[in-house]
């Protein structure tokens, strides 16, 4: 496994730059044992936003905008340090990212349409609300 399984894809043909991604590894306090004080296997991905051509413009100015809480001078960055292997955690980190980005730039959903509800509903709904109130006050005890 000396490949990624990449490219990360976003949406439809436009997928995670690989020289633009910026990686840093670190000790991680996660599970690993003795194993975890030697190797490196927190994996830090750093994706420069404001600076990326990967990105149509649209997209762009949408994901700087909605991730705004998470950028740092326009940079992006995602975490991973679940497994023990740092090559998982690569995977892991990569994945994060682009679904990260997916969600950024996805279309702002559609405007809701208002409808009027039929007057036969409204009706029906009245009634059944008096025959209700009606049911009700026959419980009570001040007719006797």
């Amino acid at each position: 496994m000396d490949v990624m399984s990449g490219p990360y894809v976003i949406r439809g043909s436009v997928s995670l730059p690989e020289a633009e991604l910026i990686w840093r590894f670190s000790r991680s306090s996660g599970p690993g044992g003795q194993h975890v004080n030697t190797s490196d296997s927190q994996v830090e991905l750093r994706f420069d936003l404001a600076r990326t051509e990967a990105l149509p413009e649209v997209w762009k100015a949408r994901a700087l905008d909605r991730l705004a809480s998470r950028l740092v001078g326009g940079v992006l960055s995602v975490r991973a340090s679940e497994h023990r292997s740092q090559w998982r955690n690569r995977e892991t980190a990569a994945v994060r990212l682009a679904s990260l980005l997916a969600e950024a730039t996805a279309p702002p959903p559609r405007a809701r349409r208002a409808t009027k509800i039929p007057r036969g509903i409204n009706e029906r709904r009245l009634r059944e609300k008096k025959q209700r109130a009606q049911t009700k006050k026959g419980r009570s005890g001040q007719d006797w």
